[in-house]
């Protein structure tokens, strides 16, 4: 050995996730999951060990294979993960991170996101089939007779990856295909037909050109019934034991979220069952879109956590002439705007996460929770990319190389701001809510308006936003300008109210004032960048041995 390996950050080790992040307990208390709390913690314990980090390490290294026949000919059309998936999904679903929201629990969907949150910081691809499984349960129930039977076993916690009928399973998974080759978000446009069989079932005719998670049980699918485009229940399985002509034509070969299979597929007269009335496939399937939005709210924001807890642990143990790069004031100023970055998204994650959980009871949250989601879901998804590359650049080359987490983050990174709707779909969507649904623009201005006194700038910030909504002569052209000024308008107003006064003041005076450059590390001077510094710090302390979650 030529050397001695010096200054060098030693290794991680085993992470309390929950308990060290300096707001995700608070803000799950405040928004009316506090009950949950020794629950999530414990989950934070766990999915912060050594041992799931390497779960999700080699889920992406080892990704999906796609088995389209066995030895004999025959087709099959499976997909083979590594184990390692299938123990990061198994401790998901034992945790209920797909369920919490429907079983009867206060907080169930702030819980929820608090659980996702701290997974998509270990490993990303496999919320995709727990967010699919979550989500549709809201579309299922615009037919009664089908959410009775799949429900149940919707909701179990036990997780059986045995390809089998689901009637003899344990727990199943749901996934969802609505795009097509010639249509993409354009989902008006499919070619898939449905026509009806004589047992009330609906044989389907067509492909989609992206399905994700094809391992589920069941899908949730849009094609073309006698009375226009409408969803579908497409089980692998047909009730009669058949396994369904569901036919695999290949895995994506993607640029991130490898973990999770990604497929093309074709239907041959699959056995689908109907939900909801034919021509109202669209609005019945948004019902599960609406919450899988959410969930790219929510993964967006533990990506950017994990990478600046990633950045503020290599800066602490990392010298540079003569002084750790934490304590160089400049490397301090990117710490703080990152810190202050990912506070923001976080809280706007649980104040989502909140309206979804107060909508059914209270028609202000249910109108905040239309406007607020296509907002939050346009502003945190694509703010995480620019979050993630600056953690990344932190650790100089080590962030480069793959033996670091921050290649597989930024890989992940841009994912949530596609799936779901891009920025353009999600922009116009929120311009379509301003032009058609003005009460809930009133909601979520009376909800900003609350804070007006609170600071100059932000009085002059929300003047300026209303009117901008008011005297727009072209919406549509307009679209991503002014969702983002309802979207930091919105992130002010929660800094003020759920985040400490040190982020509060920075967020106020960088993104609120203006006094920010176009690159992160551009806050002014006079502003606790220490403050923020050791917030983002704390996240990455690891797990005190006495510490336990109840």
């Amino acid at each position: 050995m030529t050397h001695d390996v010096v200054n060098q950050p030693p290794p991680l080790g085993d992470l309390d996730l929950f308990l060290n992040d300096p707001v995700l307990p608070s803000l799950i208390s405040r928004y009316g999951a506090g009950d949950h709390t020794g629950h999530i913690a414990a989950y934070g314990q766990r999915i912060g060990s050594v041992e799931a980090f390497g779960w999700g390490h080699d889920a992406n290294r080892f990704p999906p294979e796609l088995r389209t026949h066995d030895a004999y000919g025959h087709r099959i059309d499976q997909v083979e993960y590594h184990p390692s998936w299938h123990h990061l999904l198994k401790l998901a679903i034992e945790h209920g991170m797909h369920s919490l929201p429907w079983e009867g629990h206060a907080g169930g969907f702030v819980a929820r996101a608090g659980l996702l949150y701290l997974s998509a910081q270990v490993e990303a691809g496999h919320g995709c089939p727990i967010s699919m499984t979550s989500s549709s349960i809201a579309a299922l129930r615009n037919a009664p007779e089908l959410a009775a039977e799949w429900e149940p076993r919707l909701t179990s916690r036990a997780y059986d990856k045995t390809f089998a009928p689901a009637k003899g399973k344990t727990g199943v998974l749901m996934g969802m295909g609505m795009t097509e080759k010639q249509g993409g978000s354009d989902v008006r446009t499919n070619t898939s037909t449905a026509k009806r069989v004589g047992d009330g079932g609906y044989a389907v005719t067509g492909h989609k050109w992206f399905m994700s998670a094809p391992m589920c049980d069941a899908f949730l699918i849009l094609a073309q019934a006698e009375g226009g485009l409408t969803c579908f229940l497409l089980p692998r399985w047909t009730p009669d034991g058949r396994v369904n002509t569901f036919y695999i034509q290949r895995l994506k070969d993607k640029l991130g979220n490898r973990s999770n299979a990604s497929s093309e597929v074709e239907f041959e007269n699959a056995w689908a069952a109907r939900v909801g009335e034919e021509g109202r496939g669209v609005r019945t399937i948004l019902e599960m879109v609406n919450g899988t939005r959410l969930d790219c709210i929510t993964g967006s924001a533990g990506l950017m956590r994990q990478a600046v807890l990633q950045a503020a642990h290599h800066t602490a143990n990392r010298t540079a002439f003569g002084d750790r790069l934490v304590d160089k004031p400049l490397m301090q100023n990117v710490l703080a705007d990152l810190e202050i970055e990912t506070q923001a998204a976080t809280a706007m994650m649980s104040r989502v996460a909140a309206s979804f959980d107060r909508a059914a009871e209270d028609d202000h949250e249910k109108l905040l929770q239309r406007i607020l989601t296509p907002i939050a879901k346009y502003w945190v998804t694509k703010r995480c990319s620019e979050v993630v590359r600056e953690a990344l650049e932190c650790l100089g080359g080590n962030g480069y190389v793959e033996d670091s987490i921050l290649p597989r983050l930024y890989r992940e990174s841009p994912v949530n701001a596609i799936w779901e709707g891009s920025g353009n779909v999600i922009a116009l969507d929120v311009i379509r809510v301003i032009a058609k649904e003005p009460a809930a623009v009133t909601a979520l201005r009376d909800e900003l308006e609350r804070h007006r006194g609170t600071d100059n700038e932000y009085d002059k910030y929300l003047t300026d936003t209303w009117r901008a909504l008011e005297s727009v002569d072209n919406p549509e052209y307009q679209a991503r300008r002014l969702t983002e000024r309802l979207a930091i308008a919105t992130q002010a107003a929660l800094a003020m109210q759920d985040l400490g006064s040190s982020v509060a003041d920075a967020f106020l005076a960088s993104r609120v004032a203006g006094d920010h450059g176009a690159l992160f590390g551009t806050l002014s001077s006079g502003l606790d960048s220490a403050a923020l510094v050791q917030a983002a710090s704390a996240a990455g302390e690891p797990r005190s041995l006495g510490a336990t979650a109840s």
